[in-house]
């Protein structure tokens, strides 16, 4: 082995060991630091007027390739997950998903809760569109706290897996309660190189009116981030609300991980 690729290798380990080294960690204790100045240097105005036009908007670069594969080198270890989910079994598509258990690999919490004070303010903006009385804290681990007192303690951040001709039909991840309207998705695969096909892909459903789709072209280490359930749509009497529903199309070959962060917990 040459010594380029020694050092990848040696920085891949460093990196997996630090994403394992989660044992003890409280379950939302965010450590900051490098993940917490990248979203920090995000144009969130353009992201929050991306949400209020589409549902949806990219966060491009929120990983870097060895972030990306370090995590996907986590799925076959199932001591990391509360549980498996294999698609086929229950109607939801082809492929498979995990969830992780408490306590989350750090950068999971890291991301976590970095990205969630900087969607609170689109969450609350939107849920006073909608004539809806529930607000957000500004911190994660206060609404963290809501949901467990509901009962809703089981970690939502999961990852998938596809295969080829695996797809994952338009669903919304609800799990109780309490449900934060925005969610993150992060490709840790690189399209046309480690697959092709499996698109990420959102529709919309206006009162009386056909679905609206969206495709988001997200490369490896991009994020989308967008509206769990419903969001707010101005109309000519004012604000009404949209239904929208994800998922990922028909992979045609190779292999997908992507990593989904939500940020309610389930029942």
């Amino acid at each position: 082995m040459d010594t380029v690729a020694k050092d990848m290798q040696s920085r891949s380990l460093e990196l997996t060991l630090d994403l394992k080294a989660g044992a003890g960690q409280k379950p939302e204790a965010g450590r900051g630091g490098s993940h917490a100045q990248r979203i920090g240097a995000i144009d969130w105005f353009d992201v929050e007027a991306e949400l209020n036009a589409y549902g949806c908007a990219m966060l491009r670069n929120l990983l870097s390739s060895e972030e990306c594969d370090a995590l996907t080198a986590l799925y076959p270890r199932d001591a990391l997950f509360r549980s498996r989910v294999v698609m086929a079994r229950h109607g939801f598509g082809r492929g498979e998903y995990k969830y992780f258990a408490y306590p989350l690999p750090p950068l999971i919490a890291d991301l976590r809760c970095a990205l969630y004070p900087r969607l609170a303010p689109v969450a609350n903006r939107w849920n006073e569109a909608m004539g809806i009385g529930v607000r957000y804290p500004a911190a994660h681990a206060e609404f963290i706290e809501r949901c467990h007192a509901a009962g809703q303690t089981r970690p939502t951040p999961l990852m998938l897996q596809y295969a080829p001709d695996d797809y994952n039909c338009l669903h919304q991840d609800l799990y109780g309660e309490h449900v934060f309207p925005l969610q993150v998705a992060i490709l840790l695969s690189e399209p046309g190189v480690d697959f092709t096909g499996g698109e990420f892909v959102m529709t919309e459903q206006r009162p009386r009116m056909q679905s609206r789709t969206e495709v988001v072209p997200l490369r490896k280490g991009d994020a989308v981030v967008f509206a769990v359930h419903h969001r707010p749509v101005q109309g000519t009497r004012g604000p009404y609300r949209v239904n929208l529903r994800h998922g990922v199309s028909r992979l045609r070959s190779g292999q997908r991980h992507t990593l989904g962060v939500i940020f309610h917990d389930a029942t």
